[in-house]
C-alpha cells in the first residue's frame, strides 16, 4: 500500500474530490494548510521595483512584497494499493495541471499497516 499526498491550489478542491471518486478513490482526507514552493519573488528585484515607483502599492504588490508569505493550500492524502498508485497520481494531475507554477506537488509514501479503529482489524496486504 501507498499513501499518495497531493498539496493544490484552494479552488482545485472540489473539482480533485470528484475527480478521485470518479476515478475509483472515495476515501480520502483533505485538511488546510499553508506553505509555498522554491519558486518565490526575488526581495532585492522587488525592492527595486518599489524604490523606482514601479509597483502599485495594492493588494497585488504587497503580495509581492511579501517574499516569505505562506500561501493557503489543500493537503489531500488517499491510501491505495500499490497497483493503484499510477492511475491516482494521474487522476490528481489531471485535475490540477495549468502549467503555472503553484499547481502543487504530489508525494508518495509506503504504507506498512492499517487498522480498523471500530474492530481493531489489522491489515498489511491490501485496503479492506
Amino acid at each position: 500500500m501507498k499513501e499518495v499526498m497531493a498539496l493544490i491550489r484552494l479552488n482545485m478542491v472540489n473539482p480533485t474530490k470528484e475527480a478521485l471518486a470518479k476515478a475509483g478513490f472515495p476515501s480520502f482526507t483533505c485538511r488546510k494548510c499553508l506553505g509555498r514552493g522554491k519558486k518565490s519573488v526575488d526581495g532585492a528585484v522587488v525592492q527595486a521595483v518599489i524604490d523606482t515607483g514601479e509597483l502599485p502599492m495594492s493588494p497585488v504588490g504587497e503580495h509581492l512584497t511579501e517574499v516569505r508569505r505562506l500561501i493557503p493550500k489543500r493537503f489531500f492524502s488517499v491510501v491505495v494499493n500499490d497497483d493503484q498508485v499510477e492511475k491516482a497520481v494521474k487522476t490528481i494531475i489531471e485535475v490540477n495541471q495549468t502549467g503555472n507554477p503553484g499547481d502543487g506537488k504530489i508525494f508518495i509514501m509506503p504504507v506498512c499497516e492499517t487498522y480498523k479503529v471500530r474492530t481493531g482489524e489489522g491489515s498489511t496486504d491490501k485496503i479492506n
